[in-house]
């Protein structure tokens, strides 16, 4: 499993649950724990379930993956999902402001999103004329 191709699916599924200010750092030069964080808010304690309960879902079902362990818990408004290589943070804003994990990894470069372009509609050219 490509852990790059994970961790951009986890992101993928976060955001399709409307998690706010997501992140995928890249950890492979200064971690020998994880290659990747996922860093996503939740704006309550069903948000945050949402979010992870998609992700632990779809993950399972597409690449037949459990995570290895969970931490933390709703009431502490922080859950990690461990999946070795990829490690999901999902949590509220105030713990995420609180513990403030993109300035304690500052050194990790950020994996760019590529987003579809959106498609410009065209309009139906007009018949021409046939020639005489």
């Amino acid at each position: 499993m490509d852990s790059r191709k994970l961790a951009l699916r986890c992101r993928e599924l976060a955001d399709g649950k409307k998690a706010e200010d997501l992140l995928v750092l890249d950890l492979r030069k200064l971690s020998s724990v994880t290659d990747y964080f996922v860093l996503a808010s939740g704006s309550s304690e069903p948000h945050l379930r949402a979010i992870v309960d998609e992700i632990v879902e779809e993950i399972r079902k597409e690449f037949h993956l459990n995570p290895s362990g969970t931490d933390g818990s709703w009431q502490t408004n922080w859950v990690v999902l461990d999946y070795f290589d990829v490690m999901v943070h999902v949590m509220r804003a105030e713990v995420r402001q609180h513990y403030n994990l993109e300035q304690l990894w500052g050194d990790a470069p950020r994996v760019r999103v590529s987003r579809p372009r959106k498609q410009t509609a065209t309009r139906p050219r007009a018949a021409r004329p046939a020639a005489a």
